[in-house]
């Protein structure tokens, strides 16, 4: 059945019993005889499932499983299940193995059945819960992590390893979805995606921002001529996938380009860690796009150790301004959401203009029984589409999972049909609207200038 589990117990009989149980089940096992054993052997293994006598000298099974937590924990790896094993008669220990979160528990003497379906349940639910985590956390057309989830990942990786952190972007590819139609250019990202993981370490991590942006942390990568390596080689490849993909006369000049920083040379702040990789790729993309260019290189003032107001006043805008330096409306969470509704609120009041609102609500159509995506697939990508068609001085705040909430702005009556008939032509392109149904809401908001006296 390919289950490997550990049993660790003092008893030896406890163990040649339990072992031959469940090899007649056809799955591995591994017998240990402390707790310290255990957390020596799970420095290097990777079990299903261990099952865990509570009553052991030294170090019982509690202690056991504490220093285990902690152990996966700094070294961030997945908690591995376990069952505790007990021979105590009271429910004490039952109740304090399910406090502490054990997977299971049984008592001794062990009975084959329950042993058995106890296992495999426990098992089961472990798989179950990381396709669940898995699903949640992953860019289903890439396969790399999603936003929120390697915001998270790049974060923890940013504070404890040493390495570079990497924004990479498609140059041109809205062509793509313009000249070819948005199931092309799906086609396109995965390509793309393949062609990043034929050419990547197992230890590197890749994260899509959103539409055609990427970014990665790169473990031990410190110096340019690799980041040029890397860049020459996507480049080549992704030149070939899309010829075969769109045939040899194929002319879009599609590149990537490439914005790094070293870390922890610059710090460990993924925060500010972030704009300084974002200000190397907006160099790129002034200088012509298709390039690679790492932060603080030659012909760039490194201004991290700098202590002149002047370079620090540089340094500051040169990270501010790029946190927004790409294609797009402006997407945020909702306290920045509320932030800049406020602030734009009071400056429309007192110089006077126009903004929309809109809110969208997408919700399964009744009954539709097979549609070509999940809503949470929809909502995605309706999302890429809002990216898409609206412009860099619109917002867009997911409320909830699938809610969006836009402002656009200084757009007159006039021009708000054109807008929205380009949202709905992008979502439409894609055919990713059958059974999906889109309700929304508008409201015009007129500011009329205020007068202040000089």
């Amino acid at each position: 059945m390919g289950v490997w589990i550990v049993v660790v117990d003092d008893d030896a009989m406890t163990l040649t019993y339990v072992k031959r149980i469940l090899r007649e089940q056809d799955m591995r096992v591994t017998c240990l005889r402390s707790g310290r054993d255990l957390l020596k052997y799970m420095g290097k293994n990777t079990p299903d499932l261990i099952l865990l006598d509570i009553q052991m000298p030294e170090m019982d099974g509690f202690e056991t499983y504490q220093a285990l937590r902690r152990m996966e924990e700094k070294e961030g790896r997945k908690p591995t299940p376990i069952i505790f094993l007990s021979g105590m008669e009271t429910s004490d220990a039952e109740i304090r193995s399910f406090e502490q979160g054990a997977a299971d528990f049984i008592r001794k003497p062990v009975h084959k059945e329950i042993l058995i379906r106890r296992i495999l349940n426990a098992v089961k639910h472990t798989q179950e819960l990381e396709l669940l985590k898995e699903e949640a956390s992953v860019d289903k057309l890439t396969g790399f992590l999603n936003k929120a989830a390697g915001t998270m990942r790049l974060t923890k990786l940013c504070s404890e390893r040493a390495g570079m952190l990497i924004i990479l972007d498609l140059d041109n590819f809205k062509l793509v979805n313009d000249l070819y139609g948005h199931n092309m250019g799906d086609k396109f990202l995965t390509a793309f995606a393949d062609v990043v993981r034929r050419n990547i370490r197992a230890q590197d991590v890749m994260v899509r921002i959103g539409g055609d942006e990427f970014m990665g942390f790169f473990s031990n990568m410190n110096d340019e001529a690799a980041l040029e390596s890397l860049h020459r080689r996507l480049n080549d490849e992704l030149l070939h996938e899309a010829i075969a993909l769109a045939g040899k006369d194929f002319e879009i000049p599609l590149s990537i380009s490439l914005g790094a920083v070293l870390v922890p040379e610059h710090g460990r702040d993924y925060e500010m860690l972030f704009p300084l990789a974002d200000s190397a790729l907006y160099k790129v993309k002034q200088t012509g796009k298709n390039g690679s260019r790492l932060y603080g290189q030659e012909g760039e003032t490194d201004l991290s150790e700098s202590n002149d107001i002047k370079k620090e006043f540089a340094r500051i805008t040169q990270m501010v301004e790029g946190w927004h330096r790409r294609g797009g409306p402006i997407s945020m969470d909702m306290e920045q959401f509320s932030i800049i509704y406020h602030f734009l609120h009071q400056f429309y009041k007192r110089y006077g203009g126009m903004i929309v609102k809109l809110l969208f609500i997408l919700s399964d159509e009744e009954n539709i029984e097979a549609r070509p995506y999940s809503l949470s697939d929809a909502v995605e990508k309706f999302d890429l589409c809002l990216q898409d068609a609206l412009r860099k001085s619109d917002m867009i705040l997911r409320y909830k999972a699938n809610q969006f909430y836009v402002i656009l702005q200084n757009l007159s009556e006039e021009d708000f049909p054109i807008v929205f008939r380009r949202i709905m032509d992008t979502w439409e392109a894609g055919e990713t609207h059958s059974g999906i149904h889109i309700e929304y809401l508008m409201e015009y908001v007129i500011y009329e200038k205020e007068c202040y006296d000089k």
